[in-house]
């Protein structure tokens, strides 16, 4: 009997040997497991996505294996790290952007993940320890990457990029001032690349809307409880004035194209497409608890103090914003009023030089910075990279950092033809010094010219109207390889 059974498994083991071991089973995702660095937060498996779909190594179409991956958690983040098996010895640092207040983190692949692996970068991204908009923690959690990228590697990368989006583009634009000698290059894209401008920003949105509605505002500093209760009511009086409703297309009022006129200069400046931006933004439901307010209404300042909880202080100021309606060398009567009744704020904190509250953002790159933003994203707006250049050029800097404008109207809307090109391209910019290519974005009638924005943009995006790009202005339609 034993001999028999003896027999059957060598028989099995022939019939393993000869027609393949079956795949091995995909291993379960583990529960969340509590940080041992912040109290309250918990840090799910960098091994599964929040789907439940496994981290698994890259393949190509025949199923053949493409990369070695790396997972864990380091002083409460998460981190995931992929290297080709052809790896070319460099680097890419990942920064994701906000995720909201949840007490869980948690790590994700960066969009261009197919690509850095396919040209044999390899990548690493942290799910940071904690959440919010806290760009400090951030920078931190990245730069470590650096170093556990050597430790569970076994190797030194010989350069490194540095990449993120929304606000993992202000980590980015954060990381390469605090550490200049860690990195060779960086990628931002739909940034916070202005800092505290944010806030000034949806600042600017709110009073001008309210004075243009003929509706009286305030900014408490320190909000009651109720707050948002109370402002729900302000802005159900200001929504009516201007012909704006959340979940539709606005019909707007006299007052509702003034303060289109004045959001679009606020932004970015008169450009393409604005109309089809302004459209859908005001259409979008804001965040929570004011998720039944158009999109802009919900990020007024004034509810949490003029931070957005972030830091002690307000961060906004507006005393000496002058709100234009149009580019005409007089202003209009209208224009005259406006700035004479709107309200009035002055900043109590600044953005901070360290890596607390709102880390600052200098405009001093020591390395090639290229950056993408589309034109209509009215969330972290086009203004942000216009801030930045202008601090860049302050600083001599100007011949370091490239913009690129892409014409769609959603946040970090861009296609992966987009991406890789501009990364591409920041590749040839890192190892050959020739500068690459980008717009001109702080000359107004560049901006408001009809082809802005047709140079870079690669693919269709939803939502945005505009003329059509002239054939001239097309892009090229194949990425260069690094």
């Amino acid at each position: 009997m034993r001999r028999k059974c003896l027999a059957l498994v060598t028989v099995a083991l022939a019939l393993v040997t000869t027609l393949g071991a079956p795949a091995a089973a995909a291993p379960a995702c583990a529960a969340p497991t509590p940080s041992t660095t912040r109290p309250g937060y918990l840090v799910a498996d960098p091994g599964c996505d929040l789907s439940g779909t496994p981290f698994t190594p890259l393949t190509d179409a025949d199923g053949r294996t493409l990369s070695r991956i790396h997972t864990g958690v380091r002083d409460g983040a998460a981190y995931r790290v992929e290297v080709p098996l052809r790896w070319n010895g460099q680097l890419v640092v990942y920064a994701h952007g906000y995720r909201g207040t949840g007490t869980v983190v948690h790590v994700d692949n960066p969009a261009l993940r197919a690509h850095y692996i396919r040209n044999g970068f390899a990548w690493a991204a942290s799910s940071y320890a904690t959440n919010g908009y806290d760009v400090g923690q951030g920078v931190r959690d990245s730069h470590a990457l650096i170093d556990t990228f050597r430790q569970v590697t076994g190797r030194r990368a010989g350069k490194v990029i540095m990449s993120g989006a929304s606000m993992g583009g202000h980590i980015t634009a954060v990381a390469i001032e605090r550490f200049p000698r860690a990195f060779h290059a960086a990628m931002p894209y739909c940034g916070v690349l202005g800092d505290t401008a944010l806030y000034d920003y949806f600042l600017d949105a709110n009073v001008t809307a309210a004075a243009l509605a003929r509706v009286r505002i305030d900014l408490p500093l320190t909000p009651p409880a109720d707050y948002p209760q109370q402002w729900r009511a302000r802005v159900g009086r200001i929504l009516p004035a201007l012909g704006v409703r959340a979940g539709s297309a606005p019909a707007l009022t006299a007052a509702g194209r003034a303060w289109s006129d004045a959001v679009e200069r606020r932004s970015g400046g008169d450009r393409p497409g604005f109309d089809s931006a302004f459209a859908y933004w005001n259409a979008a439901s804001s965040l929570a608890p004011l998720s039944d307010l158009p999109f802009l209404f919900g990020l007024y300042p004034g509810l949490s103090g003029g931070t957005g909880g972030i830091a002690p202080g307000n961060v906004t100021d507006n005393r000496n914003t002058y709100y234009r309606l149009a580019d005409s060398v007089l202003p209009s009567l209208r224009e005259l009023k406006l700035n004479a009744e709107v309200l009035r704020v002055q900043r109590t904190a600044s953005a901070d030089p360290g890596l607390a509250g709102i880390p600052r953002v200098e405009g001093r790159p020591s390395v090639p910075v290229l950056s993408l933003h589309d034109i209509g994203d009215l969330f972290v707006p086009f203004s942000m990279e216009q801030e930045y250049a202008q601090r860049a050029a302050r600083n001599g800097r100007a011949g370091l950092f490239v913009a690129r404008a892409v014409r769609g109207v959603g946040h970090c809307d861009f296609t992966e033809a987009e991406l890789a090109r501009g990364f591409d391209d920041l590749v040839s910019w890192m190892r050959t010094g020739r500068r690459a290519a980008g717009d001109a974005i702080l000359d107004r009638r560049v901006v408001a010219s009809a082809a802005f924005g047709c140079r870079f943009t690669d693919g269709a995006h939803t939502g945005f109207t505009a003329p059509p790009c002239p054939a001239s202005s097309r892009p090229r339609t194949t990425a260069s390889r690094p």
